[in-house]
């Protein structure tokens, strides 16, 4: 693990995508899964994954998160998925973010695939950061989707 001791303690934030690629015929059954609200319950996957991401990733620092929001959206050819994390800490949350989103585009995979064996988790990707000594970053709007 790499030594963060002598960091300052900012506000750190990070923002992560997925996308989960889908039918029509599974999007239009989503209300109807008769394992519950596929998106409610991987809202809530992807929060928990955040608090774990430290177990997760072998060398990824524990940190105390202040905020965690896991959103998705319905599109015509599957549901995007963001996140956001927020911390004080004396590193960042983008890993925090990214697992997020990844856990929650998984759990939406795995309420769906029962209906369709095709579905994909697509462009896991980390869209913005902020604070810490690195700076900030955001990516090319050419490079997002959903």
């Amino acid at each position: 693990m790499v030594d963060v001791s002598g960091k300052s303690v900012s506000r750190r934030t990070a923002e992560a995508s997925a996308f989960v690629e889908m039918s029509a015929k599974v999007l239009d059954a989503l209300p109807q899964n008769p394992k519950g609200d596929p998106l409610e319950v991987a809202r809530v996957a992807g929060i928990l994954a955040a608090k774990r991401t430290a177990e997760l990733i072998p060398l990824c620092h524990a940190v105390p998160l202040s905020h965690i929001a896991v959103a998705m959206r319905v599109c015509e050819n599957g549901v995007a998925i963001t996140s956001k994390v927020t911390t004080t800490a004396v590193t960042g949350v983008e890993m925090e973010a990214l697992v997020a989103a990844s856990i929650a585009a998984l759990t939406v995979y795995d309420m769906c695939k029962a209906l369709d064996k095709g579905i994909a988790v697509r462009e896991v990707a980390l869209q913005r950061k902020s604070g810490g000594k690195s700076g900030d970053f955001a990516r090319s709007p050419a490079r997002k989707r959903g």
